[in-house]
């Protein structure tokens, strides 16, 4: 049996993809520095500890484990960072993806699934973007991103392979089971955020930005639950493995919840009362981003199971609920 390839398959996003791949009988390997991942969160497959701009390491286990297809998720991701420390996404983001799309191409792999962000979108007129809607990243990680998908795009132009981005909106929740979750540590997610701090982790919850033009004027997103994106990454691996021409795809519900919604969500569930500090906008949010997923349904055949918000924020609860079992928090 080929092999699949996971990069960053210990983390967040790429475990949960791991997780569903091994139930279905994939052979499955995967490379993480574990920078930001957790060996115990890689069920069912190898792990290979390491970088992978690493290209001798790479080219070895694409060849051991005859590798046919790469799903790619090894980046940083939190964009404040981004912004003081530019050089770090480019070099971790853009250059390490140019390591690993040479050693696709010279091991011959035909299939490659990319992990992009509606931050390619920068700001939106609209506040909702489709695929067709101008890319114009407003920090370093939207702008890494954006270089990614154009090297991938450029090598399936050469004919080396074939590939779907999909472009991620926001991500939320955790496995349902609690087998796995987000243990992302300094996480700057709002549902994570505030679901730790409803455990105590830390004292307050801060939200930038009340005065936006939205009903209750707090931002406005499209969180979408993990295991449903993990679900969109098996359907394109089907799509490619049928035959399927190249796609980029967004990923989210199509519908947004505000920030204070979300609070008023974690509030339901936890039956805590949150300690809620508000502060001012920060530079580069936008007042709501929403995606058109249309497409994913219809060529993808993909329809979520988990689109509630009680559900989703139910699911990231008890994973810090358990994760509070084990680690000492701070309240």
């Amino acid at each position: 049996m080929n092999g699949v390839l996971v990069t960053g398959g210990a983390g967040y996003i790429g475990s949960h993809v791991v997780q569903q791949l091994v139930a279905r009988g994939e052979h499955v390997v995967v490379i993480d520095n574990l920078s930001t991942g957790f060996r115990d969160a890689v069920h069912g497959a190898e792990l290979v500890v390491g970088n992978v701009g690493d290209r001798s390491l790479v080219s070895r286990v694409l060849a051991e484990h005859r590798v046919d297809t790469v799903l790619h998720f090894a980046a940083h991701t939190v964009v404040p960072e981004s912004v003081c420390d530019p050089v770090k996404y480019y070099g971790n983001n853009t250059c390490n993806t140019c390591n690993l799309l040479a050693c696709c191409a010279e091991a011959e792999v035909s299939k490659f699934i990319f992990s992009s962000t509606a931050a390619v979108y920068g700001m939106t007129e609209a506040g909702v973007a489709d695929e067709d809607t101008p890319t114009r990243p407003i920090n370093p990680y939207g702008m890494s991103k954006l270089m990614s998908e154009t090297m991938v795009r450029d090598l399936s132009a050469a004919g080396a392979l074939r590939h779907v981005i999909l472009r991620y909106f926001n991500v939320a929740g955790c496995d349902p089971a609690g087998r796995i979750g987000h243990s992302t540590p300094h996480a700057t997610l709002l549902i994570k955020v505030a679901c730790q701090h409803a455990v105590g982790k830390c004292a307050s919850l801060s939200i930038y930005g009340t005065d936006y033009n939205t009903p209750d004027g707090t931002g406005i997103r499209d969180y979408i639950h993990v295991e449903d994106l993990a679900a969109a990454h098996l359907r394109a691996l089907d799509h490619l493995r049928s035959g399927g021409e190249s796609l980029t795809l967004n990923c989210g519900y199509g519908h947004g919840y505000s920030v204070r919604e979300v609070i008023d969500a974690v509030t339901r569930v936890s039956g805590r009362a949150l300690n809620v500090v508000e502060l001012p906008r920060r530079v580069g949010d936008l007042p709501m981003l929403i995606a058109c997923s249309d497409r994913l349904q219809r060529v993808l055949d993909w329809h979520p199971r988990y689109d509630d918000l009680d559900f989703i924020v139910r699911t990231a609860f008890q994973w810090e609920l358990k994760l509070s079992q084990s680690v000492d928090y701070v309240s």
